[in-house]
């Protein structure tokens, strides 16, 4: 949009003047908003025209200061060019530091994400984990390949990125790149980090994200039911590696511990709480919260068994944990065993400990987020949502209630 300026070559008078020339100054007016900067002349105000904002006379000297003054006008017009032709906005200070030569630093939006990733590989250990950066990584990979496939340039002025941007993207990652509308959604997200970062530093004025929403829905969690989950834990399994597996996976079945978190679980945090019980006292790495979890008989026979454990022992550890991979293929082989037609994964006993053993029976809801380390209720309403068992047990005491009517 072009948007007009007045220019004004004025005398400055300075506060200790008495006498003599007085500097010229050229003022940029755009919208009713000034900006000033020195012509580098000076003039007697005697020989100057402050209506026409030249010297006045015909003199050598007069004449070369006004067509200096002339130079310097075209220089502005030619900057408000320059501005207009870039698809910049036109203020008075962005013209005059046009004028001048200086240059607003512009930022890249794929060059920032490269910075953060670079940040958060440098604090692996201290506040982030190296899936994390693998996960950001991905991401870059992503929105670099977007912008060369989708604008057949190499990087983005972030000033430049705009609600049509972050609809295309989505539709590139969903299309070109085959993902999944949960894993699109997530790079989406780390964008918004990256656009975020930009907002803050005022690098960014208009959020491009204000009129965006995703439409894409969590995938329901899978959990085993309770005659799943026995037919799993009474199972006699003779092969170690598998038994050893099971036992750890019944463990976090009834403590809700992820993998990361019950790998490095080790003896002193499994501690006497406040009602005399044993209760485990750890910080989920993934978010850094405090989880105090009674310990259930079931779990607690488990930790018995393994005290003695070489593994244990040599590393003061509570169970003996395998490689997440080499946990969730066996569990595989689990599920063969049991009869249980459900695709195992090691994740899915920290959902069944929020769900079949705890909310299902229930425990409150607030309780359940406590154990789970969950930063917000609104993550642990998410399992609350997907149990029909206490939807039937909420409506069949209701239907007792009209029954008595």
């Amino acid at each position: 949009m072009k948007t007009n300026f007045s220019l004004l070559f004025y005398l400055k008078k300075q506060k200790v003047y008495a006498s003599g020339p007085m500097p010229v100054y050229m003022r940029i007016t755009v919208n009713g908003k000034r900006a000033e900067v020195s012509a580098g002349r000076d003039c007697e105000p005697s020989g100057w025209n402050s209506h026409a904002g030249r010297g006045i006379g015909t003199k050598s000297e007069t004449r070369a200061l006004n067509s200096y003054l002339d130079t310097l006008q075209t220089k502005v017009m030619n900057a408000h060019q320059q501005l207009i032709g870039a698809g910049k906005e036109i203020t008075a200070e962005k013209l005059r530091d046009q004028f001048i030569g200086r240059v607003e630093r512009a930022y890249y939006v794929v060059a920032l994400f490269n910075e953060h990733n670079d940040q958060v590989k440098a604090l692996i250990g201290n506040g982030f984990e190296a899936n994390t950066l693998k996960s950001y990584r991905s991401s870059f990979k992503h929105l670099s390949a977007f912008v060369q496939h989708h604008y057949g340039i190499v990087d983005m002025d972030v000033k430049n990125l705009n609600h049509a941007f972050i609809v295309n993207y989505e539709f590139y990652l969903k299309t070109v790149c085959k993902c999944s509308g949960v894993s699109a959604a997530k790079y989406i997200k780390h964008l918004k980090k990256i656009v975020n970062n930009c907002l803050a530093n005022k690098w960014l004025s208009d959020n491009p994200f204000i009129n965006y929403r995703s439409k894409a829905k969590a995938k329901e969690k899978e959990f085993l039911m309770p005659q799943e989950l026995e037919a799993i834990a009474i199972k006699s399994v003779t092969i170690d590696r598998l038994a050893q597996v099971r036992d750890i996976f019944i463990f976090c079945c009834y403590t809700g511990l992820c993998y990361a978190d019950v790998q490095k679980l080790q003896r002193h945090q499994i501690a006497t709480g406040i009602d005399g019980e044993q209760w485990i006292f750890t910080t989920r790495q993934k978010t850094d919260t405090s989880s105090r979890i009674p310990l259930l008989p079931v779990a607690a026979d488990i930790v018995n068994k393994y005290a003695d454990h070489p593994q244990c022992s040599n590393k003061n550890l509570v169970l003996p944990v395998l490689s997440n991979q080499r946990m969730n293929s066996y569990l595989k082989e689990i599920a063969d065993i049991c009869g249980v037609t459900k695709i195992l994964t090691f994740h899915m006993a920290r959902h069944t400990f929020a769900t079949t053993v705890t909310l299902s029976n229930g425990v409150p809801l607030e309780t359940v987020s406590k154990m789970l380390g969950h930063n917000s209720i609104k993550t642990t309403q998410h399992y609350a949502k997907i149990l029909d068992l206490k939807v039937s047990q909420d409506m069949a005491a209701l239907k007792q209630k009209y029954a008595g009517i």
